[in-house]
């Protein structure tokens, strides 16, 4: 097999670059997702919340 050869496929012949491309359009990943119900809300989510909790107690008094 040539370097090419051994870059393109793994060892049980599987594409790498096809495999790529497909989840490159498989829509968002699972971080993403957190990321998304973070800002949309969410359970337990607040560690990806971009939030002030200081700002958000100011406003609810």
């Amino acid at each position: 097999m040539d370097s090419h050869t051994q870059k393109r496929f793994t060892e049980a012949g599987t594409d790498i670059e096809e495999v790529k491309r497909q989840n490159a359009n498989s829509g968002p990943t699972y971080n993403e997702i957190k990321e998304i119900l973070a800002k949309t809300g969410g359970f337990g989510t607040a560690i990806y919340s971009d939030t002030s909790v200081n700002e958000a107690r100011k406003k609810n008094q």
